[in-house]
């Protein structure tokens, strides 16, 4: 009798243990306060704080690791890698963990190195190819390890993932990679290096993103500390830097643009060396960047948004993978969620999402649900949790606002059309004549306006992060700018029934100017009954690089030229009695930088002149979008 009762009181104990571990699964965790998921974690993790995982180089990079306790066994491992500060755990890198854990996880966090309590110099990506493979290498020789890691993250804990993907690391078996942009250099068409460039024009963000992170003058900690030392410094110093604080309207409007950082007393860095490359410099093909030469052996889940910074460089890399990876099982494994958020703001998706100033409506997407059932399947060796009737591609239709699916990116059911820019010889401004039609040109036509980079146009919304406040991002009304004589306006009659557009949308434009070089901005917009036009996506070109990014030809008077623009990016039902409208422009600050129409360096230049620039309408001339219509 007394065998029996211990077995059952065994037999219930078991039982009772699984239901709780159940239940920890089942909990949403971005309902407890900090405290609460503190006093979790506590009790389910073994915590080791600071230690040191060597690189082939001796450098130790700082790592914080969360195990679950009592495991049974080796677990799978979840790696997060930044630049920044993770020396309090708190918001969502707590409730990540406690999740993580709950799961049957090890949740593992390591600063880059020159970051924090990490050793060594820091640059952009954290050397993904040396750095990344060595953490991978000492994480599945741990004891408590399978062998099995997936890498997650959004923004700088993403980018990184794309240089490592492509070592084909034997224990990265999955990865999420999200709005991750900034880790891709060149693929397809796309030559951004980071999100540097759009069209062979500097983009701002990062010039202020380099402010607060790249710091020659970092605080540091003696070499040698053992790891409880290290721990013990980091409760009370967490060796981060506060700088002045910047009024970055006014700064950024500072010439020469090389000097942008140094006039606020900054020592020399990464910025005053990238700002001096070229797209084709051979300095983007030698860091951490991920190009299209290389290989790719990791299987991915994507998150990506349409009013981030790179939406298609992100989704050119994706249709890059799934043609070009190692192996069937790489190619075969690539999927991707497009949602309407701006840069990384996943978890702000749900019902009544309003993004900018457009209602989205309910955006809802089980997010974590999916990363983990991916994890599960990879990590775990769970056939069964990942659904294998999950569309490819799921994206968010704006306008309808609805999630779809499809197998491919743009939709199989995507065909080519073409809209034609039209005027009588006055499309400036939203009062001006211009149109936009199906029907080809059939006489000639041009537009012409004076760009002055000393007054160039404003940037409002759109896709853009991470600049100091300078740009908010999201679909918001250019009126504004459209009032603007230096704007050309574009706008077709009102629908009879709805267009969805979704995929790459390509602008194709003939221009001429006086000056030597000039940039061209273009712009996609959804104009409401009522007048109200929201940005959808933009796109900006610096005429030089017409033959390609590895020449520079300077234009000549008289000349006509065709510009065919980087791709925009999207999925957009114009509804019944909306209008569909395109601007074309000179100049889109404080996103990109000033072209300064002298044909110089721009960087090294204070002193701009005003460019006459025109853009053709004629027969042989046409400026034109091609749009993928969903039929």
């Amino acid at each position: 009798m007394e065998e029996l009762m211990g077995k059952l009181l065994g037999f219930i104990t078991c039982l009772y243990l699984t239901l709780i571990v159940n239940a920890a699964w089942a909990q949403d965790y971005s309902k407890y306060s900090e405290e609460a998921l503190k006093e979790i974690l506590d009790d389910i993790a073994v915590v080791e704080h600071k230690v040191l995982v060597p690189m082939r180089d001796g450098i130790g990079l700082s790592t914080d690791i969360y195990r679950p306790k009592d495991a049974s066994g080796p677990v799978p491992s979840i790696f997060v890698r930044t630049p920044y500060n993770m020396n309090t755990l708190g918001g969502n890198s707590l409730r990540n963990a406690v999740e993580a854990v709950s799961r049957g996880y090890a949740y593992i966090l390591q600063n880059e190195r020159g970051r924090y309590f990490s050793e060594g110099k820091f640059e952009i990506l954290g050397y993904p190819r040396t750095d990344g493979f060595d953490a991978l290498d000492w994480i599945s020789s741990q004891g408590w390890s399978n062998n099995k890691v997936g890498t997650l993250g959004c923004s700088s804990t993403a980018e990184w993932q794309h240089g490592l993907a492509a070592q084909n690391h034997p224990a990265h078996a999955a990865m999420v990679p999200q709005a991750s942009g900034a880790g891709i250099g060149r693929v397809g068409e796309f030559w951004e290096h980071g999100n540097w460039y759009t069209g062979g024009v500097e983009r701002i963000l990062f010039f202020i993103w380099l402010y607060g992170v790249d710091n020659p003058l970092r605080a540091q900690i003696p070499e040698g500390l053992s790891p409880e030392i290290r721990a013990h410094i980091s409760q009370y110093n967490d060796l981060s830097t506060k700088k002045p604080v910047v009024d970055w309207e006014k700064q950024i409007q500072h010439l020469p643009v090389q000097d942008l950082l140094t006039n606020l007393g900054e020592p020399a860095g990464t910025f005053e060396e990238f700002v001096k490359r070229t797209p084709a410099s051979k300095g983007w093909f030698e860091g951490g960047l991920y190009h299209d030469n290389e290989p790719w052996g990791v299987p991915a889940l994507w998150f990506n948004s349409w009013y981030d910074v790179s939406i298609g460089p992100n989704m050119a890399l994706f249709n890059h993978v799934r043609e070009n990876g190692m192996d069937a099982e790489t190619r075969e494994n690539q999927y991707v969620v497009m949602a309407p958020n701006p840069h990384c703001q996943f978890n702000s998706l749900g019902p009544d999402m309003v993004v900018g100033e457009r209602d989205m409506g309910d955006t809802t997407f089980d997010v974590n649900g999916m990363i983990y059932a991916w994890f599960d399947k990879w990590l775990k060796g769970d056939e069964d949790a990942f659904d294998p009737e999950t569309p490819h591609v799921q994206y968010f239709t704006m306008g309808t606002n609805k999630w779809q699916g499809d197998e491919q990116w743009p939709p199989k059911a995507a065909e080519a059309v073409r809209m034609y820019l039209h005027s009588g010889g006055n499309a400036n401004s939203l009062y001006g004549d211009g149109k936009l039609s199906m029907d080809a040109p059939t006489m000639e036509g041009s537009d012409s306006y004076d760009y002055d980079p000393m007054i160039p146009v404003k940037t409002i919304g759109g896709g853009d992060c991470c600049n100091g406040g300078l740009v908010i991002a999201g679909a918001r009304d250019q009126r504004s700018i459209e009032a603007r004589q230096d704007v050309l306006v574009y706008t077709s009659d009102p629908l009879n029934e709805p267009i969805e557009v979704s995929g790459f949308v390509d602008a194709v434009i003939h221009v001429s100017s006086d000056a030597k070089d000039t940039d061209f901005a273009v712009k996609l917009v959804d104009v409401a009954p009522d007048g109200t036009a929201y940005i959808i996506d933009d796109t900006i070109f610096r005429a030089r690089y017409r033959e390609g990014y590895d020449k520079q030809v300077l234009m000549e008077e008289g000349e006509i030229y065709k510009l065919d623009f980087t791709p925009m990016t999207t999925s957009i039902n114009f509804q019944k009695g909306h209008r569909i409208r395109i601007e074309v422009t000179s100049s889109n600050f404080p996103k990109f930088v000033r072209n300064l129409n002298t044909g110089g360096n721009n960087y090294d230049e204070k002193d701009g002149v005003v460019a006459h620039n025109t853009v053709h309408l004629s027969p042989e001339h046409p400026s034109y979008i091609v749009m993928p219509v969903v039929k």
